[in-house]
């Protein structure tokens, strides 16, 4: 497969998952579900792999469990992940590279609920987006691309012209089928996801430049902008 390579082109906006793609929640996600998995009966170590870049809601309906409300029980899981915020933090480099976005240039979507992605956004100590498009704002979670072509509506932008970065398979489908540009991250992963899209394991790695017309321009980062 072909790869595309995001440098040296210009885009309109920016759009970030957040979980695997800009903090790494990995750890506290994992400690919640496994918990749940082993109440209901479920072996975490096969469940684990499948919950990611899923609405909490949409897992749990997949399971179609005897007896469970999917709705219910996914507020049981919110709210245990608000209160396990231990040992969330930035991917390398995210920080310094969002600061520098515009803030009209760039959103957060993602499949967590608007109040726990701010709470996971604040402990990784992350600059808080003008646009967050949350779990409550999409009647369809990833893989449908209804989440990414919102964000870029809020901005005022055509998905087309839009970069997404994503880390997990289902918010990849996403975003191709938005239409929009894709970046992996692979910081979270010890196996990238098989893609033929450009791929990434630090926001170290990239140089932004602001085109007169506000249009955003990835390059390669040198070594004296990585130092």
């Amino acid at each position: 497969m072909t790869s595309f390579s995001p440098f040296g082109k210009s885009f309109d906006a920016f759009l970030f998952d957040m979980d695997g793609t800009i903090l790494s929640s990995i750890e506290a996600t994992e400690r919640v579900w496994a918990e749940w998995a082993k109440q209901h009966g479920i072996d975490p170590v096969t469940f684990l792999p499948t919950i990611h870049g899923v609405r909490a809601v949409e897992t749990v309906r997949r399971l179609a469990l005897p007896g469970v409300d999917p709705v219910r029980e996914a507020k049981i899981l919110m709210q245990a992940e608000m209160a396990d915020l231990e040992g969330i933090a930035p991917i390398e480099g995210a920080g310094e590279f969002l600061k520098s976005l515009p803030e009209e240039r760039w959103a957060i979507v993602t499949s967590a609920p608007l109040e726990l992605a701010r709470r996971r956004i604040a402990a990784a100590g992350l600059p808080m987006p003008a646009t967050i498009v949350s779990a409550e704002d999409v009647e369809r979670g990833k893989p449908s691309p209804e989440c990414f072509q919102l964000g870029a509506r809020r901005l005022g932008f055509d998905p087309h012209d839009c970069l997404v970065f994503e880390d997990a398979p289902a918010g990849i489908v996403a975003g191709e089928t938005a239409g929009a540009r894709v970046v992996v991250v692979t910081a979270t992963h010890p196996h990238s996801p098989q893609t033929s899209h450009h791929s990434i394991e630090s926001y170290r790695s990239l140089q932004l430049s602001i085109s007169e017309s506000g249009k955003l321009r990835l390059e390669h980062a040198t070594p004296m902008s990585v130092g």
